[in-house]
């Protein structure tokens, strides 16, 4: 039986355990959406994953929807990048970055003078969205039209071209928890009547499109997808999640990519299991629950439900949290008020198990 402490081969990427960390925004960028030394230290500190992923990186200055999160559109950036894909691989690590382009999802004020969040279609998320000047009522977002659409899939290219360069084993293209690319595939999201939308097919088409372009870019052994079929997150609504998934699994099927990243949304599997038959890569599954993710959802991979497991605020607090899995524990507790911004308090201070 094949357990989550085995080795798997991800693609030629050759990676020691079936434990990935999620990607998580932590709002912790330096100066001009840079990486730094404290961002270093947070992902070595966690490379004992079989595949680390990165938080949200921005592929333009308009995809930025949070406070402090980092970009992958300047030179600045992508050498600040440097020092971390150094540090991980140091530690025998390998490290996706993850490209999120957060759509509608954010504010004027995080954006350059003149700037709006843009989204498939002009429709205002409900809610509010935290900025560095406090809580902020979501705005109508510009509608992208056809050329701004391509331009946009050229930015994810661009990014995934410049994190090669920083020295990252591949990307993982953020189609989830309502950001751009989700906003496309949504249909309460995405009103167009053009080629980019409409029917379950045509909402696919912009995801597609980024996939296949990033793909053909830096080669679909180092191109992932990740995504969360139904998840209501930022004001998505997918009442029936899947027609839509599976044209676009099916769609990206044949480009041999390195792995779909599914994000349980709700208890039910049905869906996921019809991803999973339809997709004959590699898949990676950030399990449903109430809470954290647990110790014991590992048993997905004993089940043969998925290649891969990650991990998101289990392994934010457990920076040597395969170490822990193998050991029953014992586990730091995550602090959700330090989740965000801030220094090493809640980011870099969590004790390894030796340390305890």
């Amino acid at each position: 039986m094949t357990t989550v402490f085995d080795p798997i081969d991800l693609s030629g990427t050759p990676l020691a355990n079936r434990i990935a960390l999620a990607p998580m925004t932590r709002s912790r960028a330096g100066e001009g959406g840079t990486a730094t030394e404290l961002t270093a230290t947070y992902y070595a500190q966690r490379a004992s994953a079989g595949l680390v992923i990165t938080e949200g990186i921005q592929p333009s200055v308009v995809g930025q929807g949070y406070p402090s999160t980092p970009g992958l559109h300047s030179a600045e950036q992508v050498a600040s990048w440097r020092t971390v894909t150094d540090a991980v691989h140091a530690r025998g690590g390998k490290i996706f970055a993850q490209i999120m382009h957060a759509g509608r999802i954010g504010h004027p004020v995080l954006l350059p003078d003149g700037l709006v969040p843009v989204s498939a279609s002009p429709v205002k998320a409900e809610g509010q969205v935290y900025t560095h000047v406090g809580p902020k009522d979501f705005v109508e977002p510009h509608e992208l039209t056809d050329a701004e659409v391509r331009a946009t899939v050229a930015d994810f290219v661009t990014a995934s071209r410049n994190a090669v360069e920083a020295g990252f084993d591949g990307v993982e293209l953020h189609g989830a928890n309502g950001y751009l690319i989700h906003q496309f595939l949504a249909p309460n999201t995405n009103l167009r009547t053009d080629a980019w939308g409409g029917s379950d097919e045509a909402r696919t088409r912009f995801a597609v499109e980024v996939v296949k372009a990033v793909a053909a870019e830096i080669g679909p052994e180092r191109t992932g997808l990740r995504i969360s079929p139904g998840n209501p997150y930022n004001d998505i609504d997918e009442p029936a999640p899947e027609a839509t998934y599976t044209a676009l699994v099916r769609a990206i099927e044949p480009l041999g990519l390195a792995y779909l990243h599914i994000l349980e949304a709700t208890p039910i599997r049905e869906l996921t299991l019809a991803l999973r038959k339809a997709f004959s890569g590699t898949v990676v599954i950030n399990v449903h629950s109430d809470g954290p993710t647990g110790p014991n959802d590992h048993t997905v991979i004993d089940d043969g439900i998925a290649d891969l497991i990650s991990y998101g605020a289990l392994f934010l607090a457990n920076p040597d949290l395969p170490a822990r899995l193998k050991a029953g524990g014992p586990f730091n507790t995550p602090d959700p008020s330090t989740f965000f911004g801030g220094d090493a308090k809640g980011y870099t201070d969590y004790p390894a198990l030796d340390a305890v």
